[in-house]
């Protein structure tokens, strides 16, 4: 599924040197940040729209003013007193993916977003900012937040049930802290998975349901054991199993699967994902990020997995944002793995059509998403991987077998081998030339690979590391 919008860098970027305690400046509850972002290609505007308080906070604890990505969008947390910075979060959005389409230069559009940072002791300035595809900042938004405000509303579990699908580490059932209290939704299975889950230590992943009726509810629990089982049956998610926690929210629709406008189908469910998002048959997506949270309140996360009822291909991945997949598609594993690659590490699509209506990669800019360059600072990116002699660029194998007509397991093998040659390929980032890809071949290009290249390979496991090393 075409993300446009994914850049990362391949080392860690640190915006403020500091030492600081988490405690010394939140409180260990989570401020909801919902705001409205609006505009059209050549105008965009930046506004607050509510605030909200959550009982627990499941973001990192450390680190807090660096960011493991540069981000197409960036919240800044700073100290209204000194100006300090305290935490720094970036993001991609739907509203920039729409910015390069040809109808934002007619019209103009407001999409809804929301955002969670650590909830602070004292009266903070928070900056919300939106950049180009050179970086360069072209709105922000700067706003004041005393947490006492008695406007800032009170969230708390909203009923929607839950069940934990997999816990990397747990904490006692006796055990309960301060700002990890615990939950009826807990709930409790048979062996190692005992005890609350540990949102200190792990990456906390929700699966929501969307487009499952009531009655459909123990399918629902059924598939979000396949996004576990498909999702860690890849490397480096194999290894990295332990530092993840899965839930699964069964928030009910009142119709079963989503909607499809061009088909005349508009369906009653949660988050109100729909096919043909900007027009594309294939885009299933939702505008709409606040009610997305809204089904989340009172659960820990920090990253989402909207799984819609459909076996029709679709879905989306947004870094920081969400992914959206379909649940009974004959590609459903290799697609949710693709765009949970976009959603959570940044890794940016390594295909090409040249079918865009603007380029998302101008030449004298270095992207940021860690599998791509333009060449511009490619010592940022995967030059330390690259065997000694290796041309730049790296002229493609021809004994690799088209993986549109692969015909037995030899060819299949061959294929999956592609995978794991580092090298500097031109084309990706729907670009045909002047982008470069590290493989011939990888997850984030084609489906019919099982393996990401060992440049993505270290972008999952330098992200995971980064939100999980204490």
């Amino acid at each position: 599924m075409k993300q446009i919008l994914l850049i990362v860098t391949a080392v860690f970027i640190s915006v403020e040197v500091m030492a600081q305690k988490f405690e010394d400046y939140f409180d260990g509850r989570t401020l909801r940040l919902d705001y409205v972002f609006a505009g059209n290609h050549d105008s965009q505007q930046i506004y607050l729209e509510q605030m909200y308080v959550t009982p627990q906070w499941a973001g990192r604890r450390s680190r807090l003013a660096d960011v493991p990505l540069k981000g197409n969008g960036q919240i800044q947390v700073k100290d209204h007193t000194t100006g300090q910075l305290m935490f720094v979060h970036t993001f991609s959005t739907l509203f920039q993916e729409w910015l390069a389409t040809e109808e934002a230069t007619r019209v103009s559009k407001a999409f809804a977003t929301s955002y969670n940072v650590p909830m602070p002791k004292q009266t903070v300035d928070i900056t919300v900012s939106l950049l180009d595809f050179h970086g360069k900042e072209v709105t922000s938004l700067t706003h004041t937040v005393d947490p006492a405000d008695i406007l800032i509303r009170q969230l708390g579990d909203n009923g929607i049930p839950c069940y934990y699908i997999w816990k990397g580490k747990t904490l006692p059932i006796q055990e309960k802290t301060a700002d990890q209290p615990g939950r009826r939704d807990y709930t409790p299975t048979d062996g190692p998975l005992d005890g609350q889950p540990d949102i200190t230590q792990c990456i906390d992943l929700a699966i929501v349901a969307e487009g499952y009726t009531r009655a459909q509810m123990g399918k629902f629990y059924s598939d979000c054991q396949r996004v576990v089982d498909a999702l860690f049956a890849h490397e480096p998610f194999t290894s990295l199993k332990d530092r993840f926690n899965v839930v699964a929210v069964a928030a009910e629709s009142l119709t079963s699967g989503p909607s499809v406008p061009h088909l005349g189908r508009w369906s009653n469910t949660p988050v109100g994902t729909h096919y043909d998002t900007f027009y594309s048959d294939r885009y299933l997506m939702t505008q709409d990020i606040h009610r997305l949270y809204d089904v989340l309140s009172g659960i820990p996360f920090e990253h989402i997995i909207v799984l819609v009822n459909s076996d029709t291909y679709g879905g989306g991945g947004i870094y920081n944002q969400l992914t959206v997949t379909t649940s009974d598609h004959p590609t459903f594993h290799q697609v949710l793995v693709h765009e949970f690659g976009h959603a959570y590490a940044g890794l940016g699509d390594e295909y090409f059509y040249d079918d865009a209506y603007e380029s998302m990669y101008p030449a004298d800019t270095e992207p940021w998403e860690p599998n791509l360059t333009t060449l511009v600072n490619f010592q940022s990116k995967w030059a330390d991987m690259l065997p000694k002699g290796t041309p730049v660029p790296t002229p493609a194998d021809p004994k690799v077998p088209n993986y549109r007509k692969i015909t037995n397991d030899k060819e299949q093998r061959l294929l999956d081998a592609a995978t794991q040659r580092v090298g500097v390929f031109e084309g990706g980032g729907y670009q045909s030339r002047g982008v470069y890809r590290p493989a011939q071949e990888c997850r984030m290009k084609v489906n019919e690979v099982t393996k990401f290249c060992p440049v993505c390979s270290r972008a999952i496991q330098r992200i995971t590391d980064f939100y999980t090393s204490h």
